[in-house]
Formats: C-alpha cells, structure tokens, sequence
C-alpha cells in the first residue's frame, strides 16, 4: 500500500467503481488535493464526477483503488467510522436542495452543528451568520416549503459551510439558482473556504464554475483526460470530394492523462 503525499489532505489512487448495470462510473482515476486547496472536477453529465466525489468523501466504497484523507485510509474504514468522518470533517451539498421540512431555515442550517454536540444557542449563532452571508438571513424562521428552490439550496449551502468542515464536498453547488445568482453563490462560497482554510472539491460541468477554483481535473467516461487543441484544418473536403472552404475554427481533441 503506497503511502499518499504529506502535503495532500486526500489522495486517490487507481479508483474503480461499477454501476449496478454493470457500467463503469469511475475507471482508475488518481487525484490529489492540498490542503486549503478549491478543486473543480469537470467534465460533461455521466463522466463520473458525482461518484468520484461519493468515493473520497466515504459516502460509497470504491470497488478497487485507495482513498486517504489527512494520510488516513478511508477504503479500509467501516460503514460507521466512514459516517462519523462525514459529519466530524466534512460538508456536502447536493444539486438538489434536501432539508427537514418539519424544521425552519436556521434549524435545518443548525442541524449538523447540534447533531456534533453543539449547544442550541452556539449552532444558532453559527446557522444564522451563513444564512446573513448567503442573503437569506431574512427568511431563518420560514420552513422548507414557505421558500422558493434558490432560497432553500442556500439554506444548504449555510448548513454545510456552519459546521467548518475541514474538506467541502460540492455537487453542482449552483444547479439550481438562477445565473444572476451563481456568481454571489459562488462568491461567497469560494471566499469562505478561503478565509477558513476549507478545502473544496467541486463538481461543475459549467466552464464559468470551474474556472473560479484553484485547479481543475476533468473526467470523461470516468478517465481523467487533458484536452489537446489541434491548429485549424487548412481546408475541409464535403461529402461528394469537391474542396470546401480553409478551415477558420480550432479542432479539439480529448485523449487520457498520463
């Protein structure tokens, strides 16, 4: 068992993972992350950007290859110890906003922090600075259902951030907000991590997004690939042989890391 870099606060190596069909998510994908570090994972829908953040973050196992987080080794932990991790060290936040209808905004946002142990009071005071920070400060005491789609991932976005995890799992953070609200999501999102030192590895298939992170890895057909730009076609030849016009636009070409 190779032991992962110092400086990387998770490392991955050789991750293999299957669908119940049979079809591969993830086909030995390597990765490291430096601590403090925002990590955008790129790639189309279905390249397996999802289930490679599932895998480090210990949600599932994967079916071959080893995980490490702070040079711990996460694919050798049980079920339990991988939960405890997740809710001692890490946040996670979903495409879709999912928060406890029976509770209002700074409780759904608080939960985490109380289920840690946090007094009531604390996690309050903690739920309801993120929510200020997110611009939903003003609706902590609506449920669920009283928000609108946008307002509840923010509701999300607060409960991941409250608990100052040490790594941030985020799945398409900004999926479903408008594009006006994206950037200020995203805004916040990006200077949190960075004033608290939070680690992020965020999924996005959106260029805009990934652009905003310190480094990108993408994913193709669960591969991690680099993309080599070819010069323009000096001319293009139509179906029936006759010449066509000089090419005028660069070719693009995926082919897999080394």
């Amino acid at each position: 068992m190779e032991a992962p870099p110092d400086n990387d606060v998770l490392w991955a190596r050789a991750l293999h993972f299957q669908h119940h069909d049979g079809s591969p998510a993830l086909q030995g994908v390597s990765l490291g992350v430096r601590e403090g570090e925002i990590l955008a994972v790129s790639g189309p829908r279905g390249s397996g950007k999802t289930t490679l953040l599932r895998c480090l973050s210990g949600l599932v196992k994967p079916q071959g290859g080893e995980v490490w987080f702070n040079s711990v080794p996460v694919h050798t932990m049980g079920p339990l110890s991988r939960e405890r991790l997740r809710r001692d060290r890490f946040g996670w936040i979903d495409p879709a906003p999912a928060l406890v209808p029976e509770l209002n905004a700074w409780e759904n946002a608080a939960l985490p922090l109380m289920l840690r142990g946090t007094g009531r009071r604390r996690a309050k005071t903690a739920a309801l600075e993120w929510l200020d920070r997110l611009d939903v400060g003003d609706r902590a005491r609506r449920r669920p259902h009283e928000l609108r789609q946008a307002e509840r991932q923010r509701v999300c976005i607060a409960r991941a951030l409250a608990v100052a995890p040490a790594v941030l799992f985020a799945d398409e953070p900004t999926a479903p907000l408008h594009r006006a609200d994206r950037a200020q999501v995203l805004r916040t999102l990006t200077t949190a991590a960075r004033s608290h030192g939070i680690t992020v590895l965020l999924a996005t298939h959106d260029t805009q997004t990934a652009a905003l992170a310190d480094r990108a890895v993408a994913l193709l057909d669960g591969r991690r690939v680099r993309t080599v730009h070819l010069p323009p076609l000096a001319e293009t030849t139509v179906a029936d042989g006759a010449a066509g016009t000089p090419g005028t636009e660069g070719r693009a070409a995926c082919s897999l890391s080394a």
